[in-house]
């Protein structure tokens, strides 16, 4: 049968709509959600320990539940501009929006650990009064901030949109706004030549970010950098294959800072299918054991290491902060022993002492910092596989 001029012109555009669906289909990833930081069946895991009574849960839960972050009474300080000067310095908004992140978070997680609607009003209060306040984050330190702060925002909204139905779609939209037009663009392009720490700050950040747009693009170029890329905070850059850090030379604090960014981003990526913990021979790990080894007083090999461009040459191994473990054993002892089954004596030796360490540290001025019960509530003794739900 011949098709008609009018018929033609009728299926033109009916067929155009399918191109573009597919296409965007083909963009546009089918994410995990809740799928930041977070599963459903982990966090379920870990409020069924709570409310068992079981330990570490429970007394992480106590803690974490007493903190200053934790209280109802916590005030959003949100900024139109931020800026974040070298080592903080200026701090305009800087310390206000890392605190509100942290405390944004908090509130998320206790929303789903124990029920009370009171903590998601609370996280959504700070994130609303961010989204509809802030214009721009700035000055030197702007990528670094974005990076370390925005992945808990991130990990805050992810939670609050697919385990609450109390958030307002128009609030959301206001929240990926900002995602999509003041974090995204001050991060999109890394810092190659800065100390790794950086460019693994924005990796987690911009994973986070992919996952809650639902934006595919953006998160294959968080995890593609994460593989390839050429700065200092790529998996390659980041550790020799001894696990030795591009920063070990600097101090033990910035080592950890990168390596709990890039664990982040990991953690992220698994959760959505994707298994960067395996790469380089699973690098990550050894970097884990080399840090934590030597963090807990052991003696470890050093090699001069030259940064990417040059820009850095630690020429021994430092000795600063030694002995001060952040906060991140939990995650990845969890992955390499309970999921994959590998040993990691030095890195469950540190997850161990850690969850000893309490629940706040105290940073300038006595601003709190994300601590040692989050880590322990939420990552500690997972199973291998979760049971299938009831």
């Amino acid at each position: 049968m011949t098709t008609t001029p009018s018929r033609r012109f009728f299926l033109f555009p009916f067929l155009l709509v399918l191109t573009v669906l597919a296409f965007s289909h083909a963009l546009r990833a089918e994410f995990v959600h809740p799928g930041i930081a977070h599963s459903q069946q982990s966090i379920h895991f870990a409020k069924q320990k709570v409310a068992e009574g079981e330990q570490p849960w429970s007394d992480a839960w106590k803690r974490l539940k007493q903190s200053r972050q934790a209280s109802l009474d916590w005030k959003p300080s949100p900024h139109a501009r931020v800026e974040r000067g070298p080592s903080n310095n200026p701090d305009i908004g800087s310390s206000d929006f890392t605190q509100d992140s942290i405390v944004a978070y908090t509130h998320a997680i206790c929303w789903n650990i124990n029920g009370d609607e009171a903590h998601a009003k609370k996280a959504a209060e700070i994130l609303d009064a961010w989204s509809s306040t802030l214009k721009s984050v700035g000055n030197h330190d702007a990528r670094l901030l974005i990076g370390m702060d925005g992945y808990h925002y991130c990990i805050a909204a992810e939670l609050l949109k697919h385990t609450w139905n109390g958030w307002p779609a128009e609030k959301q939209q206001a929240f990926s706004t900002m995602l999509r037009r003041v974090f995204y663009p001050v991060i999109k392009d890394f810092y190659p030549s800065a100390n790794g720490n950086w460019d693994a700050s924005m990796l987690q950040a911009m994973a986070a970010m992919g996952v809650f747009l639902d934006d595919q693009a953006m998160f294959d170029r968080a995890t593609t950098y994460f593989l390839k890329g050429k700065g200092n905070g790529a998996i390659g850059m980041y550790f020799k294959p001894s696990g030795q850090c591009q920063e070990t030379g600097r101090d033990q604090g910035h080592t950890q800072m990168g390596l709990e960014y890039l664990a982040n981003t990991c953690e992220t990526a698994w959760i959505q299918g994707v298994d960067l913990y395996q790469a380089l021979d699973n690098r990550l790990l050894k970097g884990f054991e080399y840090t934590a080894k030597y963090n807990l007083g052991h003696d470890v090999p050093y090699v001069p290491y030259k940064s990417f461009e040059g820009r850095y040459h630690y020429k021994k191994l430092s000795d600063k902060a030694r002995g001060r473990l952040r906060p991140m054993y939990e995650r990845v002892y969890n992955h390499y022993h309970n999921r994959k089954g590998l040993n990691a004596p030095f890195t469950k030796q540190a997850a161990l002492k850690s969850r000893e360490g309490g629940n706040e540290r105290r940073g300038r001025k006595g601003r709190v910092r994300r601590g040692a019960a989050m880590d322990t509530l939420m990552y500690a003794d997972q199973p291998a596989r979760f049971p299938e739900a009831k």
